[in-house]
């Protein structure tokens, strides 16, 4: 760290991934395209390298998803970013998260707005997930093992929905539970091929979709 100014010493020594952070939102995010204030300073705030396995966190703030296990992965910085910007979230918005994986994607959202409900298939990772936010000061988001294909209809209808896992089609109860004038986004299409990252626009009762970009993840799981 020779050569660096006072106050980013200062800053690198408290915390020592801050500036691996600061480098991945302007390289990464922003010179992609990522213009929503509140987006940037959430990828900013969120401690990426203590929500990946700590074998890990060397490349936490890398261009690129990592393994989590169980064979889920977190999504790469800017997918993140970009997933999030295209719900236009705002302090007030209520948010239904399917997939919480590490719980990454959860905390971005957490520093946007205090209404956010995470459901995840897997006990282990959202058990975890739960344990690692709560310690990180994102008590107030809200956990469920269960299926997200149903979604989590009794805190229902929600503002916005973000699926981090691929599905085949859209799920009904997902578009059920988006509230009128409502944004969900969610990878769609075939299992570990590339699939088409969509938008879901509920207005007047009438639903929409558009095709955003191609995308890679992980599949959606179905309880037995």
């Amino acid at each position: 760290m020779k050569g660096l100014p006072l106050v980013l010493l200062l800053v690198a020594q408290a915390d020592p991934y801050s500036l691996q952070r600061e480098e991945m939102v302007t390289s990464q995010i922003v010179e992609r395209g990522i213009t929503d204030k509140l987006v940037l300073a959430a990828l900013r705030s969120v401690p990426r390298h203590l929500l990946v396995p700590e074998r890990l966190r060397p490349q936490a703030y890398d261009d690129t998803p990592l393994p989590i296990g169980h064979g889920q992965t977190i999504s790469q910085p800017y997918v993140v970013a970009f997933m999030t910007e295209v719900l236009r979230l705002n302090p007030g918005s209520k948010v239904l998260e399917i997939g919480t994986g590490s719980g990454y994607q959860a905390a971005v959202l957490a520093c946007i707005t205090k209404h956010v409900f995470s459901v995840e298939i897997i006990p282990e990772l959202g058990q975890e997930a739960e344990r690692r936010l709560k310690s990180l000061g994102f008590g107030q988001v809200r956990f469920r093992v269960a299926d997200g294909f149903d979604g989590w209809e009794e805190h229902g209808p929600f503002d916005a929905i973000i699926v981090t896992a691929a599905a085949e089609y859209i799920p009904p109860p997902l578009i059920r539970q988006l509230k009128d004038g409502g944004r969900m986004v969610i990878p769609v299409g075939s299992p570990f091929l590339v699939q088409s990252l969509m938008l879901v626009e509920k207005e007047g009762g009438r639903v929409r979709t558009r095709n955003l970009m191609p995308v890679r993840f992980v599949p959606l799981r179905r309880g037995t």
